[in-house]
């Protein structure tokens, strides 16, 4: 008896010994598990939200499927399903379930598939915070009560329950409760209704499976979410007569997956790429919950894919690409444009990816580097054809060969006589020529290849059509380039806003902006670009062909917004139209413009250009039956005046295109049968011009036949109306 009595007494000594070790362990287990400082990205990663410039119409959304909310916000009847499913204990355990954890504990030791057994607390901290695992094991759980006790001890269980509902995952793509009722029925977590969110409750057991029942899932996902309304009568969230009217809930066909097409897509691609410019991570767009309003105003988005489609011919062949950029003047924002048909390719697009020969329509920023370093526009230069220059390995001839004499600026940019052009590259300097361009937004990588040859202003870089819409947008804003850009505004998943603050840069001056304007208004009024004219308001642009068509082009603006159309081939070749022929920069590409920027117009004040210098040129009272000829032929027929073209040194464009071969003579060897629409001139003899800068001319002066001094234009001085 007595020796029974020590072995009970040491039995006794030992098991306290035992459970006051346990609790020192404990005590040490918790005094070195803190709560972690850090959470999982994923479960707290909202995916963001791209909107149209209006700032309310989604044009996308990327990344994770979540839009946090406060627990307010979920109504009680949802709150109260969530409780019943998983956990009815919640508002009264200590973050952890003591019979759940025994239980899951013994499934984990005995090597069984690990039960249910967490409360909610316990499926917060093993999914909201950094360092727990999924792994079974008995450590991991032992740090996940740990951490539940302590959580449930330093946060209130409203905060607990609110990170549970914007954590958990509920199948479709869905995380948070926000997003699951979107998902499920398309409606805000607000509205939902009790059986609908009892159903919400009942798929977070099971969410893969719950998804999109049928068949037996259906049946089993209808006896759980039965259970998860008897359980909240259970609990008096619910009363008897409540719980027997409830229907089993309607569920909303499951959205494909997200996947962007056409327009939307490059968009979606442009806005991507500038958030990375300007800072944004991948993992920012993905999981920042950022709201970022962009540039695209959907109603011109709209009305640029219709000119396009309206306008191009059936019969234009699947090679033949066109692209179209409208760029604010003002602010430099990209409010439109048209990427081309998604079926010609996956992988660029024709505004903004594709690069092609600017042509013509590069003269322009020859004409403003003159005009800004000291000439004017009755400066005289050579247009004769042909023209050789020192660094020139063949002379330059103008389109047709035709001779034009010694002409003004003027002159020279309404009939885009070549030789005038390298004329006066070569008396400006090639490096100002380069320098213009560059400040008005087109890219030095692509100009440095080019800008050393005597055909540099006609054209021979490659840019794409926002390019060259926003080097444009420069002449329409009085001289100064905004940069161009596609984001208006980005605000982060703590409210905080930042607005884009685009680059400002001074091209050129006002005045060589308005006298530049000011003779690109004559080649819409006389000469390459007559179709692009608009019946209401004033209109100034360039047309573009370079050699044998492989790109044509019509850039215009008003002083409320620049456009760039252009029309090219996958593999460079010529673009020809069947039952339409070869293209022009007058043609299709104009007739483009003018139906995009006739809607565009619509309702905006009409405004005026400022004042351009006094001019003395051979339209300045002149009148001569070549002229009026000329001018007649026009307005008859706008095509009868194809623009001439570039020369196609090797230049670096994006795949799939192909460079073609070297020629320093734009159209060389093409043959003319529009001869007929232009008076032939007598040949002229060859000109040599030194290949080094000359000064400008001291004095223009006027000839004894030009006539008086031209005056300018009336302006209303009305300013810009934008595009909000």
């Amino acid at each position: 008896m007595v020796r029974k009595r020590r072995i009970l007494r040491l039995l006794l000594i030992s098991f306290g010994a035992g459970i006051l070790v346990l609790v020192g362990l404990f005590a040490i287990a918790w005094a070195i598990t803190p709560i972690p400082d850090t959470t999982q990205k994923q479960a707290t990663a909202q995916g963001s939200v791209i909107y149209y410039r209006d700032g309310k119409t989604v044009l996308a959304r990327k990344g994770v499927d979540r839009k946090n909310v406060a627990l307010s916000q979920v109504p009680k009847h949802v709150r109260d399903a969530v409780i019943a499913a998983e956990n009815r204990s919640f508002y009264q355990d200590a973050g952890v379930s003591l019979k759940g954890t025994a239980r899951a504990l013994w499934s984990t030791i005995t090597g069984q598939q690990l039960q249910g057994g967490s409360t909610i607390t316990q499926q917060l901290v093993r999914n909201y915070y950094s360092g727990l695992s999924q792994e079974r094991s008995i450590t991991r759980k032992f740090k996940e009560i740990l951490i539940s006790m302590k959580v449930d001890q330093s946060k209130s269980k409203d905060w607990v329950l609110e990170q549970y509902l914007n954590t958990i995952y509920f199948g479709r793509g869905a995380n948070g409760v926000q997003s699951a009722a979107r998902a499920y029925f398309g409606k805000d977590i607000g509205d939902l209704t009790v059986a609908e969110g009892a159903y919400l409750a009942s798929v977070i057991q099971q969410p893969s499976r719950f998804a999109d029942p049928k068949g037996s899932d259906l049946a089993a996902v209808q006896y759980r979410w039965q259970a998860v309304i008897n359980a909240m009568g259970q609990t008096g969230a619910l009363t008897p007569a409540q719980v027997a009217a409830q229907h089993f809930p309607e569920l909303k066909t499951p959205k494909k997956p997200f996947e962007l097409k056409g327009q939307s897509r490059y968009m979606l691609e442009q806005v991507t790429a500038e958030l990375n410019r300007r800072g944004y991570s991948d993992e920012d767009i993905n999981g920042g919950g950022l709201k970022v309003v962009t540039t695209f105003d959907k109603k011109l988005m709209d009305a640029a894919a219709r000119a396009v489609k309206d306008v191009l011919p059936k019969s234009t062949p699947e090679k033949v690409r066109t692209g179209l950029a409208a760029v604010d003047p003002a602010t430099g924002e990209v409010v439109a444009f048209y990427g081309g048909r998604p079926s010609q390719s996956a992988y660029y697009d024709s505004a903004f990816s594709a690069k092609v020969q600017a042509g013509s329509t590069f003269k322009p920023y020859t004409l403003a580097a003159a005009l800004n370093n000291g000439f004017d526009l009755s400066t005289r230069v050579n247009g004769n054809s042909p023209l050789k220059v020192a660094s020139a390995d063949k002379p330059i001839p103008n389109d047709s060969d035709r001779s034009y004499g010694e002409i003004d600026l003027v002159t020279a940019t309404e009939n885009s006589v070549n030789t005038a052009f390298v004329d006066l590259g070569q008396k400006v300097g090639l490096d100002k020529v380069a320098e213009t361009a560059e400040a008005a937004g087109i890219p030095a990588g692509q100009l440095q290849q080019h800008q050393n040859a005597a055909s540099f202003p006609l054209g021979v870089a490659s840019v794409s059509a926002v390019q060259n819409a926003s080097g444009f947008a420069t002449f329409a804003n009085k001289g100064v380039h905004m940069e161009a850009h596609v984001v208006r505004s980005v605000t982060d998943g703590a409210g905080r806003k930042q607005v884009v603050d685009p680059a400002s840069t001074r091209v050129v001056n006002e005045q060589a902006a308005a006298d530049t304007t000011y003779a690109m208004e004559q080649v819409v009024k006389y000469g390459t670009g007559t179709a692009a004219r608009l019946y209401d308001r004033p209109v100034a642009g360039k047309t573009g062909t370079t050699d044998e068509s492989a790109s044509v082009w019509f850039n215009g603006f008003t002083p409320q917004l620049a456009v760039a159309v252009d029309m090219f081939r996958d593999d460079n070749a010529t673009v020809t139209i069947p039952g339409y022929g070869t293209q022009f920069g007058g043609q299709l590409p104009a007739e483009i413009w003018r139906e995009f920027m006739t809607e565009a117009m619509a309702g905006k004040p009409v405004e005026e250009f400022p004042e351009p210098s006094e001019y003395y040129g051979y339209d300045s009272g002149y009148s001569s039956p070549e002229r009026d000829r000329d001018v007649a032929d026009v307005e008859q027929s706008p095509s009868a005046y194809p623009d001439d073209w570039g020369t196609q040194e090797p230049d670096v464009t994006e795949p799939p295109y192909t460079d073609q071969p070297s020629t320093d003579v734009p159209n060389s060897g093409r043959p003319d049968d529009r001869s007929e629409d232009r008076p032939q001139e007598s040949e002229q003899p060859m000109v040599e011009v030194p290949d080094q800068q000359q000064p400008p001319p001291s004095d223009s002066g006027r000839g004894p036949d030009q006539g008086p001094a031209r005056g300018g234009r009336g302006s209303d001085g009305t300013g810009r109306s934008g595009f909000e």
